[in-house]
């Protein structure tokens, strides 16, 4: 077996010695990703092993196409397709992703140290980011949701309750419901007092007609790629 291997890496230009140091360098690396990604992220198994896994296979991929610049286009092109043929991920799964293929090129090329510093100041500077918070959204700024009767004005309905409960308030959403019978509205406010949550929606109910009234954390679609 290791005579096959030593065959197959000859072809390629390369040693066998060469080859060990950058797919151990890529395993380890990959590893580090992935538990680096794990901090204060819930994510699937699945993700986290083919995130330690993938700049293996990119370091192989690079390895195996070294001189051959039409080769390296056409691996280049496949790895485009992935994202499209995927399903819709956070900014963070993409951003440890191109890192993960990132670490596979570098040690794929040779740059072993390069990768291992590389890797470890984004990893520092993904920890830090975390805990000073870069890009939290406040724990003060609500979601809310109200369903109101399609022959509401809801552009003014609610206008004394938001001056006397909120600090700022902004309209991100509204489409009707139930076959246009009903409004959905989605607000995005910051109340003055969080202990006159249940007075702010028992003041709603009574506009509405008691409907559904909604108040949570913010909705971040922004976060999808």
């Amino acid at each position: 077996m290791d005579k096959i291997i030593r065959t197959v890496i000859g072809a390629t230009g390369m040693n066998f010695k060469s080859f060990t140091y950058c797919l151990l360098a890529s395993l380890v690396l990959g590893l580090f990703i992935a538990l680096i990604h794990m901090y204060k992220t819930r994510c699937s198994q699945g993700f986290v092993i083919t995130l330690a896994l993938l700049p293996s296979m990119v370091t192989v991929i690079i390895l195996m196409v070294n001189g051959n610049i039409g080769t390296g286009i056409a691996v280049a092109g496949a790895f485009s397709l992935t994202r499209f043929r995927s399903q819709q991920g956070t900014a963070k799964e993409i951003g440890s992703i191109f890192l993960a293929m990132v670490i596979g090129l570098t040690c794929g090329t040779g740059y072993i140290g390069v990768a291992v510093i590389f890797t470890f100041i984004i990893a520092v500077l993904n920890v830090i980011y975390l805990l000073i918070g870069v890009g939290e959204v406040s724990e003060s700024v609500k979601s809310l949701t109200i369903v109101i009767p399609e022959n509401l004005d809801y552009t003014e309905i609610f206008d004394d309750l938001f001056k006397t409960y909120t600090k700022h308030v902004e309209l991100c959403m509204a489409r009707t419901t139930n076959m246009g019978s009903m409004y959905k509205l989605r607000y995005e406010v910051v109340l003055k007092d969080s202990k006159k949550q249940k007075e702010f929606i028992d003041a709603i109910r009574e506009r509405n007609g008691n409907l559904e009234v909604m108040l949570e954390r913010p909705i971040q679609e922004e976060n999808t790629l």
